[in-house]
């Protein structure tokens, strides 16, 4: 009973492929095949960067109060960080001059060697920043409610505009430039892009040196931040594909 099974299995796989059959023979007919990677397909990369004055400041004041009733402490930050504001606004100006946000709360509890709670501790922050590099200097000179937490540069959004046009098409001769290059190595005379992406980024100053912010620590009252601004970089990046001819 079983081989008269497997015989009859065996006669309905055999009529299928011959069912099969014509079909293959003229998909093979028409001209259709499988598809394969084509060749002569080189993948390369090429980039351009320039170096632009860092024209955007960012200075993060911040403050910390400690006690042992957790509204007092509270109550001494938002004071701290009401008069700070208070006298950012005064110079605030608009379109990316000087921009000024108020920071968040953070209260914390502080325990003793018995694990109970013996006081607070809480911390705020303010945040101003923009182009106006010396009004920003001046300005953390004179709040006397917070210091100094953090201090950056980098090269503002407008001034990148400025540079990308021609930094992109510096990029891209180079990409084609190192194509050509390729198609002769190869033996090929010509080449044609298949794709290609480009991208453009920059990157600030790198962060502040101790001594740079020990520097800032001395300053007396009321004068203003020193300024080291220095240079950031924009890189445009040009990555795809082309096809030897």
């Amino acid at each position: 009973m079983t081989a008269l099974m497997n015989h009859k299995l065996l006669a309905l796989a055999f009529a299928g492929f011959l069912s099969a059959a014509p079909t293959l023979a003229g998909a093979q007919a028409t001209g259709v095949e499988f598809l394969h990677d084509p060749s002569g397909v080189v993948t390369l990369s090429s980039s351009a960067t320039v170096q632009v004055p860092n024209d955007w400041m960012s200075v993060q004041f911040t403050t910390q109060k400690e006690g042992v009733d957790a509204n007092a402490v509270q109550a001494q930050l938002k004071e701290a960080l009401g008069a700070a504001l208070a006298q950012a606004r005064l110079v605030a100006k608009a379109d990316g001059h000087v921009e000024v946000q108020g920071g968040g709360f953070s209260l914390q509890p502080r325990y003793n060697s018995k694990g109970a709670v013996n006081g607070w501790t809480g911390t705020t922050s303010m945040t101003v920043e923009g182009r106006d590099l010396a009004t920003i200097a001046e300005l953390a000179g004179k709040i006397q409610t917070m210091t100094v937490g953090n201090l950056g540069y980098s090269v503002s959004r407008e001034a990148r505009e400025k540079v990308e046009g021609d930094l992109a098409a510096q990029a891209i001769a180079r990409f084609r430039a190192k194509a050509a290059d390729y198609a002769k190595a190869f033996g090929y005379s010509s080449f044609t892009v298949r794709e290609v992406n480009v991208n453009i980024g920059g990157a600030g100053a790198p962060p502040p040196r101790p001594f740079a912010m020990a520097r800032v620590a001395s300053v007396s009252d009321s004068a203003p931040l020193p300024t080291e601004a220095g240079s950031g970089s924009v890189t445009a990046n040009v990555n795809g594909s082309v096809q030897l001819k």
